[in-house]
């Protein structure tokens, strides 16, 4: 019988979350990591022992894990065993190993739209998104909003200069949270094609690995900024896409659930009947293209479910036609927050959903979404949530 695997970024650590096919009983490992920041996790889809992790601190920096034992151990690639930690019992930073291409991309300010400039940084490793096909290929999308790529398990890593060099790069702005690269798509069936999302800059589309780029914005509107419909600008929260139908494209932003039926290159809104259309999460039903969740959010200032009732919305129309999932889920004086990397889906037969809150709660369905269960309660605030489908 097939198994699943849920793997958790906290604000406190990693968690790994198992059980079998019927999704009743879970195993809950960790923490990793304890007390650290993991920004992101997530399995090979070439390996089911490899997983990806994004380890931060304020105090140390920015660290890339790897496990090849689909989670029980995990080593920084490139730093010898047993010379992991400084003599302060802290990892050591060997893996922060991500230098900007101010070669062929010599971008080092952006500017803000108050007309000041600000040098680019390296923050944090936002996302963490492992090649389709090879276990030692691996995206990276960091702040200040950049993308690299690692084709050595994380050993080192090189920009794909050619989104920061394309030309729009003056005019991104940092979102709330920080001019990050928090999306990375790969076409299963383009292989040169690869989407990426900025807050706020907008969605990015590749067709040739990543050497040339171009906005994917139009039909995109955002009021809160000078030039509504602007070609950059757009606070982008998350894009998502089913496999089988890579050129269909759903977008969660900063106001607005939007749908391309063409790779990006034009957006129509399908928020139809969500009783707010601001929120952070996205994703497709593994089963069925048309099936997407989201989970609205009160407002951009009021960041907890609309009357303090937690509401996942599913549409099987591919948008415009929503319905609120409650069976499980708490509909009184709840005021959690759902991240924008909180929300994922598994492969099996009955497709399962889950999702991570601010509040630390890991819920669950095994039956797309019609009824939901608390896997644990109690965490620390959930960043990020991935799935792995066992065999």
């Amino acid at each position: 019988m097939s198994r699943v695997r849920v793997l958790v970024g906290t604000r406190k650590g990693a968690f790994i979350l198992e059980s079998d096919g019927k999704r009743q009983k879970w195993e809950i490992r960790g923490p990793y990591f304890a007390g650290w920041e993991i920004y992101h996790m997530k399995g090979s889809p070439a390996d089911p022992d490899r997983i990806y992790a994004s380890q931060s601190s304020g105090w140390f920096g920015q660290i890339i894990q790897r496990s090849d034992d689909g989670g029980k151990s995990w080593h920084q690639p490139g730093t010898p065993a047993g010379e992991t930690k400084t003599a302060e019992g802290m990892p050591k930073g060997e893996s922060n190993k991500f230098v900007y291409d101010t070669g062929t991309a010599p971008l080092t300010t952006h500017q803000f739209y108050d007309g000041t400039q600000h040098p680019w940084e390296f923050k944090r490793v936002w996302h963490v998104e492992p090649g389709l096909t090879d276990p030692d290929t691996v995206y990276a999308g960091v702040e200040d909003a950049a993308l690299f790529c690692s084709t050595d398990g994380g050993k080192s890593w090189r920009e794909l200069s050619g989104l920061r060099g394309h030309g729009t790069g003056p005019k991104w702005q940092p979102g709330a949270g920080g001019m990050c690269l928090h999306t990375i798509l790969l076409d299963p069936s383009h292989s040169g094609r690869m989407y990426v999302a900025i807050s706020a800059a907008g969605a990015f589309r590749t067709d040739d690995g990543g050497q040339s780029w171009k906005p994917i914005n139009r039909g995109l509107h955002s009021n809160y900024i000078p030039d509504p419909n602007a070609e950059v600008g757009h606070c982008v929260h998350r894009i998502a896409m089913h496999g089988s139908r890579p050129n269909t494209l759903y977008m969660q932003k900063h106001w607005d659930v939007m749908r391309s039926d063409d790779a990006g290159d034009s957006w129509q809104e399908v928020s139809g009947n969500l009783p707010t259309d601001f929120g952070f999460v996205i994703d497709v039903n593994s089963n069925e293209p048309e099936t997407i969740y989201v989970v609205p959010i009160k407002s951009d200032s009021e960041h907890y479910p609309p009357e303090g009732k937690l509401r996942v919305y599913r549409s099987r129309t591919g948008g415009n036609e929503w319905e609120p999932l409650t069976n499980g889920l708490p509909q009184s004086h709840c005021y959690v927050n759902v991240l924008r990397d909180a929300m994922a889906v598994d492969a099996l037969d009955k497709c399962g959903v889950y999702f991570g809150t601010t509040g630390g709660q890991v819920y669950a369905s095994a039956d797309g979404g019609d009824t939901w269960s608390a896997i644990v309660r109690d965490l620390p605030a959930v960043l990020s949530v991935e799935t792995q489908t066992l065999s």
